[in-house]
């Protein structure tokens, strides 16, 4: 074995609770282990404790026969290690990167050499090597890290959600080079919240509060399934309310709006007699094993009456959200270019594509915050260009990266943006009452934000872009690297305002969260290269040979057209 670890405990200084509570697991030589849990499971903080980052409270631990502590110098060499943050520097290029790296862990000029070219090449990179790293998209920075940690081809690698904010092309890029690692020997845990990843592993472990709730293989927790799982077709204007009525159901445990379908999961037990005309059995995922496993989606349990409708300042539904020709330069290179698009009020509008697609600057014109080089983008009739504080005041914006005071506690971000969006007296304290409840806050009202897991950090930055209820919502990977359950709270909260009237504009990487939407474009290279509803996009790519392809099937297929790359 490569690793070999019994009734491992950890406890955080000043925490009522443990955040390893007995684990026990193993690693062996070629396989990858999955590593899956909701935020606060207790996941990065095995992955420092294996890595000899932390020290273990008790518990029996052996890493490559070494103790991670003790025989830290040596095992480093022997170990690669992907933290969960970027951690490479981002003012030395590339090529910069690679040569420190190698000198930090012994390796030698011409092994680093010969590795290093190899390793770029097979991850797309060879052509990049002067670029500062801190100017390379996300997926080529995950890329980055991940061939820093094969360096030295190390007996084991520990990977700490490398695909977190990587487009599903990357994504497989990714993969590629790990089946790399994995077949010349080398164990590999991966701890992933896209659950489609765990899917792909050898074996996974689930944690849940500090404890392992089930290892084996992922087949082993999909069996209990079979027979449970149903797709309704709703439409895209009745979704929201079909989804209500199966989240109702005693005998339904969870329930999601998949496109213009409603796709829920019996309780083990019950009858599929009394189900509603036209519900028709498909095939369990890997997402709805895991949320079996651990007791159900907690929107169910959750689940709160809506807010009112927002009033309609306008006197048409029609082109709420408007841009024409709208386009960015950087210098010499054009970041979005002629993005036209007409959104709807109450829509959820996607705009997808790999990183480094435009997607993020093209949001960011359509908030007022960057200008324009040409073309217009307009809110409710106002002009961004001539009007953005004017057009500010109908919108709420979370940004792709925590945006947050990070020395604040959370109750103070909430007040501090309450203040910002002039709310006061009653009205205040009620909104920001609303949000810790609808956010599950409670816990950590007065924790600093920046030591907050991840997925509670996107919980806080979505209530403090909805404390104002904005009509409009922008929403830049809301759910990245945040758990399932985490997942289907933000997306039960984003179909409930877009119920309310509030349009809605998102990006994700999630292309099962793609299925939300009621239309998107997918972009490559600034340009719009495809353009529909979910259904609209699957069924223009489907063949004899894959008669229903998936979302992330249509994206890729895309992609690799607007590359120029048919095949």
């Amino acid at each position: 074995m490569l690793a070999e670890i019994s009734d491992l405990h950890y406890r955080f200084k000043g925490e009522d609770t443990e955040a390893l509570a007995g684990v026990s697991l193993d690693v062996r030589p070629g396989e990858i282990l999955g590593l899956i849990g909701p935020d606060g499971a207790g996941k990065t903080t095995l992955m420092r404790v294996m890595a000899g980052v932390l020290k273990a409270a008790s518990g029996n631990i052996s890493i490559l026969g070494g103790d991670p502590i003790a025989d830290h110098a040596a095992l480093s060499r022997r170990v690669g290690y992907m933290t969960q943050r970027f951690s490479l520097y981002e003012d030395l290029s590339i090529e910069q990167n690679l040569t420190l790296y190698a000198a930090l862990h012994g390796i030698s000029r011409s092994d680093a050499a010969t590795q290093g070219a190899e390793l770029l090449e097979a991850a797309g990179l060879s052509r990049f090597r002067p670029r500062p790293a801190g100017k390379l998209s996300g997926g080529m920075k995950q890329k980055l890290a991940l061939i820093c940690a094969m360096f030295g081809s190390p007996e084991l690698m520990l990977l700490d959600e490398p695909g977190v904010g990587v487009d599903p092309l990357s994504r497989r890029d990714l993969w590629k080079l790990v089946e790399r690692a994995r077949g010349a020997g080398r164990g590999i845990v991966w701890a992933t919240a896209y659950l489609d990843e765990a899917a792909k592993c050898d074996r996974v472990c689930i944690l849940h509060e500090g404890r392992v709730h089930y290892l084996g293989p992922p087949d082993g927790i999909l069996a209990d399934l079979r027979g449970r799982v149903f797709s309704l077709h709703a439409g895209a204007r009745n979704r929201l309310s079909v989804l209500r009525q199966m989240q109702a159901r005693d005998d339904v445990m969870d329930a999601m709006i998949e496109g213009a379908d409603v796709r829920f999961m019996l309780r083990a037990g019950a009858s599929a007699d009394a189900l509603p005309e036209g519900a028709a059995p498909v095939e369990p995922n890997f997402e709805e094993a895991f949320i079996n496993l651990l007791g159900g989606s907690v929107q169910k349990a959750e689940h709160r009456e809506p807010d009112p409708p927002l009033p309609i300042h306008d006197a048409t539904s029609d082109g709420v959200i408007v841009t024409d020709g709208l386009t960015k330069r950087f210098g010499d290179f054009v970041a979005t270019d002629h993005l036209t698009i007409n959104v709807r009020r109450g829509e959820i509008f996607g705009l997808l594509g790999a990183n480094g697609a435009g997607k993020t600057t093209a949001f960011r014109m359509m908030c007022g915050l960057i200008t324009p080089s040409d073309g217009k983008a307009e809110i409710l009739g106002i002009d961004l260009r001539k009007d953005p504080r004017k057009a500010r005041e109908h919108i709420g914006y979370m940004a792709q990266k925590f945006s947050l005071y990070s020395d604040n506690s959370v109750l103070q971000n909430l007040q501090f943006f309450a203040t910002v969006y002039n709310l006061k007296g009653k009205y205040k304290d009620e909104r920001i009452a609303r949000a810790i409840d609808r956010y599950t806050l409670s816990p950590y009202l007065h924790r600093n934000a920046g030591a907050l897991p991840l997925g509670v950090k996107q919980r806080l930055s979505m209530a403090c872009a909805t404390l104002h209820d904005p009509e409009f919502l922008f929403l830049d990977e809301p759910t990245s690297g945040v758990d399932p359950f985490a997942r289907r709270a933000f997306w039960e909260e984003i179909n409930e305002m877009s119920a309310r009237g509030v349009t809605i504009i998102v990006t994700t990487h999630f292309m099962d969260e793609a299925q939300y939407l009621h239309r998107m474009v997918i972009m490559n290279s600034g340009k719009v290269i495809a353009h529909g509803s979910p259904e609209e996009l699957k069924a223009a790519v489907a063949t004899p040979e894959l008669p229903e392809p998936s979302m992330e099937d249509a994206f890729i297929h895309y992609i690799r057209i607007g590359k120029g790359d048919a095949s």
